[in-house]
């Protein structure tokens, strides 16, 4: 990944970040529509485990967008 230029990993990096927001506005939105005492969903930790993933990927060009 050393190989990528730090303009566009700086781009990845954001998109990811973007997409792993729209993620956890998803799992918010999921349980909002859910009452407290109710079972959580899986969909819920699922849209957590993809915002977590995501935010994770985009970590690894942070060392690129540094330099």
């Amino acid at each position: 990944m050393n190989t990528v230029p730090r303009a566009v990993a700086a781009m990845i990096r954001r998109e990811l970040l973007e997409l792993a927001r729209i993620e956890d506005d998803r799992a918010a939105d999921a349980a909002a529509a859910v009452p407290y005492w109710s079972h959580r969903p899986a969909s819920i930790a699922g849209h957590e485990a993809a915002a977590g993933a995501l935010r994770a990927a985009a970590d690894r060009f942070l060392d690129l967008t540094a330099h």
